[in-house]
């Protein structure tokens, strides 16, 4: 662990850099730097209970690597790596195509990644074998999978008609996960995205989409009993991640909650960081996460989100 002063001084480059752009640009490079510090940060509990933590750690609080995947401090899992590679082909396509999505997912795939979850296996192995980038409409395809990936969408379309950011979505999400409730909080996501790169602030982007989606989708209420332990049901990743969220007032204090609640935390923990992030910009983005996040996960998250913003920019 170093000191304090050590510690900064260490950092006061990669500081600097993050504070030298407009504030939207800040914005979306918080939000994906956000996402891979949830991520990272909540491995090392996925699948423990909220007891486990407590009587294991205490408080969750540091990147320090190991878990179930027996990780090294600050490497990220499936949560960080399908989105970049999701985001890789958005450059290259300068669009998000279902095709090039599934490309992109099934050499992630064939890469052995750290961590790949039952649905997403199971669908790209069908891609492999039909070339067809759509998996079939399923009512037990309600994992967190496609959800957990879609900032890469998120700043590409930014600025775009309600109309295009739903196909954009949706080309991506059914590569895997071809179901309503994912459809419904992929979506809900990337706007709340859209609002916070846009200044909004939080109590209006409740009541505008967390509360809009429980409207449509009463499955997704959020106001009653605190969700612990979520699992990867797509439900419960956004209960968890949205009452961690609304309420607490900075990046650390919201991670903090969501990943100590367990379960599925590293995907959580990279949801809430994204929301987070696009919230509170770099500057509210913890040292020690920072300097604790893998230097080579950091940067490519920190270049992606400019180059898909800068893409966004283009296509308005």
């Amino acid at each position: 662990m170093f000191w304090t002063g050590e510690l900064i001084a260490r950092t006061a480059p990669i500081r600097r850099r993050l504070l030298q752009r407009s504030p939207r640009t800040d914005r979306a490079v918080a939000a994906y730097l956000g996402l891979a510090i949830g991520d990272a940060l909540g491995a090392t509990v996925e699948f423990l209970t909220p007891n486990e933590i407590r009587q294991n750690i205490g408080v969750h609080r540091d990147i320090t690597g190991g878990g179930w995947l027996r990780l090294k401090a600050g490497q990220v899992t499936d949560d960080t790596t399908m989105s970049l590679a999701l985001g890789q082909s958005i450059l290259a396509s300068s669009r998000v195509d279902a095709l090039a999505a599934a490309q992109a997912f099934d050499a992630w795939m064939r890469a052995k990644p750290v961590d790949i979850g039952n649905t997403v296996r199971r669908n790209l192995i069908t891609f492999r074998k039909t070339g067809n980038p759509e998996a079939s409409a399923s009512e037990h395809d309600a994992g967190n999978g496609a959800a957990m990936r879609v900032l890469p969408v998120a700043i590409a379309t930014f600025g775009q008609s309600t109309e295009a950011i739903i196909a954009a979505s949706r080309a991506q999400a059914h590569v895997t996960h071809h179901n309503e409730l994912s459809d419904a909080a992929c979506e809900t996501l990337i706007l709340m995205v859209h609002d916070f790169l846009a200044g909004k602030n939080p109590v209006e982007v409740e009541k505008l989409r967390a509360e809009d989606l429980v409207r449509r989708y009463p499955v997704f209420a959020y106001d009653k009993k605190r969700r612990e332990n979520p699992s990867g049901f797509v439900v419960d990743t956004l209960q968890a991640v949205f009452q961690a969220f609304f309420a607490t007032e900075t990046f650390e204090d919201c991670l903090v909650d969501v990943v100590n609640r367990g379960g599925d935390a590293d995907t959580t923990g990279a949801i809430a960081g994204m929301l987070a992030g696009a919230r509170y910009g770099c500057a509210e983005l913890p040292e020690r996460w920072l300097k604790g996040l893998d230097e080579s996960w950091r940067d490519a998250c920190e270049k992606q989100a400019e180059q898909l913003f800068e893409l966004a920019n283009l296509s308005v």
